[in-house]
């Protein structure tokens, strides 16, 4: 019996400049320091293979196509570098959620205050929950004005993304840092 193969999807393949004899442009624009001039592949190949490096094809899409003297190895690796500098500064932002109660206490809120602030400091939305129980859900008015009164406490480092709301038994509010302020580094 024969053993049946998988059909194995081809890996993305990576996408990398043309080097030397793969330009195929008919005229191509070399950028050497400052100097720019126009001229075949064949005589950029030329001065390249003189300096012993190779002729990479930065501008694929310009009109002639651009191209430079350097070392390929060097070349991918100061564009990889980029890449990953590029998605390190990139961190998506998440909802950090803080929750109180109908009878959290002032420290206790202080302490969440606080939370808030790292949070901001580190760009993160927060979203500030306070649960209703029981009784409690006759005072709405109460846990409104609690959830208001953190608001204007950190309204020097936030602003509103999405103003107090009801949802169910529960009010909540999502904060976000303002805009401009400076990322905290440890």
């Amino acid at each position: 019996m024969q053993k049946r193969r998988r059909y194995i999807t081809a890996y993305k393949r990576e996408k990398r400049p043309r080097i030397n004899e793969q330009i195929r442009a008919p005229r191509v624009l070399l950028v050497d320091g400052e100097d720019a001039e126009e001229m075949t592949p064949e005589e950029a190949i030329v001065r390249a293979k003189e300096q012993e490096l190779d002729l990479i094809e930065v501008s694929p899409k310009a009109k002639p196509p651009v191209v430079k003297i350097g070392d390929f190895g060097q070349y991918l690796y100061q564009i990889k570098k980029k890449e990953r500098k590029q998605r390190s500064h990139s961190k998506p932002t998440e909802v950090k959620t803080l929750r109180m109660s109908f009878r959290t206490d002032t420290h206790d809120i202080d302490r969440l205050k606080e939370r808030a602030q790292e949070f901001m400091g580190e760009r993160h939305l927060v979203k500030f929950v306070i649960q209703l129980r029981g009784r409690e859900l006759t005072n709405k008015a109460y846990a409104k004005e609690k959830l208001l009164g953190v608001v204007k406490d950190l309204a020097n480092v936030s602003e509103v993304e999405q103003e107090i709301k009801p949802q169910g038994n529960q009010f909540i509010v999502i904060l976000r840092p303002k805009r401009g302020g400076k990322k905290i580094e440890d």
